[in-house]
């Protein structure tokens, strides 16, 4: 198979995943693209045992083809970027002190409990691991997905203050995680050369982020200037301008050796914000934010279909799984210390409700964005084990939080059922 008919494969898969949780599950979707993804891997599973050629021709089409380059320079900068294309750039700069705690410490918070408990645990049930490449886990597995819950939590009449917050922090732990794993995993390839401090790592984190929203602010200028003057009518250039700016962006990033995914956030915020306002209404209105929306769930959806493929070629060790259950209880227990923690410290200077704690925890599902970084992470002893590891928390998170945040909502917020949604009237 040529590298065009996989991705046709990837996006066939993808177009049915979407179809049947539409029109017959009718699930939130990551909750339904993720319970797809288990009944392909299984299929698969039972096929290779029935037919050994599949096996063989399946093995061949994973291992031929090097997926890094795809899923980092591509997948990851376009989910990210169609995020923040939706976050209110108003009300995130008033609650930016909120947002920016909680996504910087929280990250820290929980890359550093999650890497030292997975490397004790490992060692306990008897797994082999580096600490850095535990603490690399710590930190791709702690991007929280908002995409999952926020159609959800927008039934619920939560505060805008709360929706910013949920929205913000997890946009900005997202482009924050991914430096940080990054970072880890440079520091444990050149650790193996010499001793790397705490001033080592500092340094590189933050020029990474400085320079990543250096470029991220230029671009996105430069966007929201070029869009200013495109035709109304030119819908075509508008999306084509918009796709440009991010794979230049990330290219640019990565050839000055910044985070590209911080400066793909930012392009999104100036891109999607100036773009509201003004003379720019339409032209980076409707087209565009469709356009990037339907990017987002495409490739929410393809990352599901090839982590569900990705599986049948990792050993099927109930030691790897059983290390993936326990690291899920760590993950979660680390998601309500992270942000626990700042929110008791900010609460002596600035209001929050009282069950912000519960809805960022419990809400905090685990989505495309660590089962991404974990396929694009580069081949190393113990790769496996931290792929395993993320799929099987991805799926507990989906699965369990997923399917419970409703009736969290509802006993959290006194009982309150959900809007219903509005019936179109008979001449509609």
């Amino acid at each position: 198979m040529q590298i065009l008919d996989i991705l046709a494969l990837f996006i066939f898969l993808a177009g049915v995943f979407i179809y049947i949780n539409t029109y017959y599950l009718k699930l939130p979707s990551s909750v339904g693209l993720m319970i797809l993804a288990l009944g392909l891997s299984l299929a698969l599973l039972i096929l290779n045992e029935l037919i050994p050629e599949f096996k063989l021709g399946t093995e061949r089409i994973l291992k031929d083809y090097d997926y890094h380059e795809v899923l980092y320079q591509l997948v990851l900068s376009f989910l990210l970027f169609a995020g923040a294309l939706q976050i209110d750039f108003k009300k995130l700069a008033e609650e930016r002190t909120a947002v920016i705690i909680l996504a910087f410490v929280g990250v820290i918070i929980s890359t550093a409990i999650v890497g030292v408990s997975v490397y004790y645990l490992l060692d306990w049930i008897g797994l082999e691991l580096d600490m850095m490449y535990c603490l690399v886990f710590g930190a791709l597995i702690s991007p929280t997905d908002p995409i999952a819950v926020s159609a959800t939590i927008r039934k619920y009449n939560l505060s805008k203050n709360l929706e910013t917050r949920i929205a913000g922090e997890s946009l900005f732990n997202d482009g924050i995680a991914v430096v940080m794993a990054l970072t880890l995993l440079d520091l444990a390839h050149s650790g193996e050369d010499h001793y790397i401090g705490p001033v080592d790592i500092l340094w590189v984190f933050g020029t990474d982020i400085i320079g990543g929203i250096i470029i991220g602010l230029f671009l996105g200028y430069l966007g929201y200037r070029l869009l200013k003057y495109i035709d109304n009518d030119e819908v075509e250039v508008e999306v084509l301008m918009t796709l440009a700016l991010v794979m230049a962006g990330t290219q640019l990033a990565e050839f000055t050796h910044v985070s590209a995914k911080q400066a793909v956030v930012i392009m999104g915020l100036v891109i999607g914000n100036e773009g509201k306002s003004g003379h720019v209404t339409s032209a980076a209105g409707d087209y565009v934010f469709k356009f990037w929306y339907l990017i987002e769930e495409t490739l929410s959806a393809m990352l599901f279909v090839l982590i569900g493929l990705e599986m049948l070629i990792i050993p099927l060790r109930y030691d790897y799984f059983a290390a993936g259950l326990f690291a899920y209880i760590i993950v979660l227990a680390a998601r309500y210390i992270s942000v626990g923690a700042p929110i008791a410290a900010m609460s002596t200077f600035r209001k929050f409700e009282g069950n912000t704690i519960n809805v960022l925890a419990w809400g905090g599902l685990r989505g495309g964005i660590p089962i991404a970084l974990s396929l694009s992470l580069p081949d190393f002893e113990g790769k496996e084990i931290i792929i395993t590891m993320t799929y099987t928390v991805v799926v507990c998170s989906v699965l369990y939080q997923g399917l419970t945040i409703p009736h969290l909502m509802r006993t959290t917020f006194n009982d309150k059922k959900p809007q219903q949604p509005k019936t179109k009237s008979s001449h509609s």
